[in-house]
């Protein structure tokens, strides 16, 4: 058994998906190794992307709180987004900085700035940190947020002890995959597996947990994956199979090239419309594009082998919808 002390964020027992010291996919692919990194980032196929794009916003949040059968999603960039349900406010992977990085200077900068200004965000409820990774995990906008907001914040395990330096007065929960929590009356949070990777530095590779997140609302169930890689399906199969259909799938569909190294860790847009189909969603948001230059796609690619994929497994593109940031999907009741 590995030493629970090499891990400085989480301490606990051996699982399935847990050795004593780090976090595993199980009967999954691990991301690759330091000459596959270096052998991708010399490959001379990164796609260029402007340095700039507008923001077009379609439209301020017209509303403060949804409630009833209404579900209303706002992209803010990236994997950020507002989900309006329930009469609850609540963010994914919020991160307002100029770059996804440990440092001010350097690292993956935004192209467009977030879809809703900080200052004019709703009231924030709950916050959902589905992994640590810099472009979902951005200590300075939790910070921000709970100086404002004070949000509860729900996170898998181990994520709690990076944030806490910057959070010492947060309420931060943690989960592990197949926990659930009473979010408020009729609202539970469910968290589930993806299949992905965790790290903030090159020595605390997979010491965190990641996952998805299922809520169980009034409106109807939302599946959220931050990060992950197809994994044959397991995953999705698995989640409807234990949740039953879901009004809505929140679905990453960038950060996907070059697929020899990124598909154990980043799913396609084909394999997010399949992933949608196998989950049983009614309607489907995809993010992760557009907003970081992550790997070696061209930026309009996303939007456009998404568009290919629906075409090739018929399904229409509104119940697709891969949201610019600004934009508002009013998602239809089923």
């Amino acid at each position: 058994m590995a030493s629970r002390s090499a891990n400085p964020y989480y301490q606990g027992p051996v699982t399935d998906h847990f050795d004593g010291t780090r976090f595993f996919n199980p009967e999954g692919v691990e991301p690759g190794n330091l000459a596959d990194l270096w052998k991708w980032k010399t490959n001379g196929q990164r796609a260029r992307w402007p340095k700039r794009i507008p923001l077009r916003r379609e439209q301020a949040p017209s509303c403060e709180r949804v409630d009833g059968e209404d579900l209303r999603v706002t992209m803010i960039g990236h994997a950020s987004l507002l989900i309006q349900v329930a009469g609850l406010n609540i963010l994914t992977d919020p991160v307002w900085s100029p770059r996804a990085s440990p440092f001010s200077f350097a690292g993956p900068k935004r192209v467009i700035e977030p879809g809703i200004a900080f200052d004019a965000l709703p009231p924030i409820d709950l916050v959902l940190v589905t992994h640590n990774h810099y472009d979902h995990l951005d200590l300075e906008t939790l910070a921000r947020l709970q100086k404002v907001h004070r949000p509860r914040i729900v996170t898998p395990l181990g994520n709690d002890v990076i944030m806490r330096p910057r959070l010492a007065e947060a309420r931060i929960d943690t989960m592990d995959w197949g926990d659930n929590l009473v979010i408020a009356d009729g609202v539970t949070l469910h968290a589930e597996p993806c299949h992905h990777w965790s790290a903030r530095g090159i020595g605390d590779r997979r010491m965190a947990l990641w996952a998805a997140f299922v809520l169980e609302t009034p409106a109807g169930r939302i599946y959220h994956i931050g990060d992950t890689g197809f994994h044959d399906g397991i995953n999705y199969r698995a989640a409807a199979e234990k949740h039953g259909a879901f009004r809505l799938a929140i679905l990453p569909i960038g950060a996907y090239e070059p697929r020899w190294f990124m598909k154990g860790q980043h799913q396609n847009p084909e394999e997010a419309v399949i992933g949608m189909r196998l989950a049983n969603a009614a309607f489907a948001v995809g993010h992760h594009f557009g907003t970081f230059q992550l790997t070696d796609e061209a930026i309009e690619a996303p939007v456009e082998h998404l568009a290919d994929a629906l075409t090739a497994h018929a399904v229409s593109p509104a119940r697709f919808r891969p949201l610019r940031a600004g934009e508002i999907f009013d998602v239809p009741a089923v």
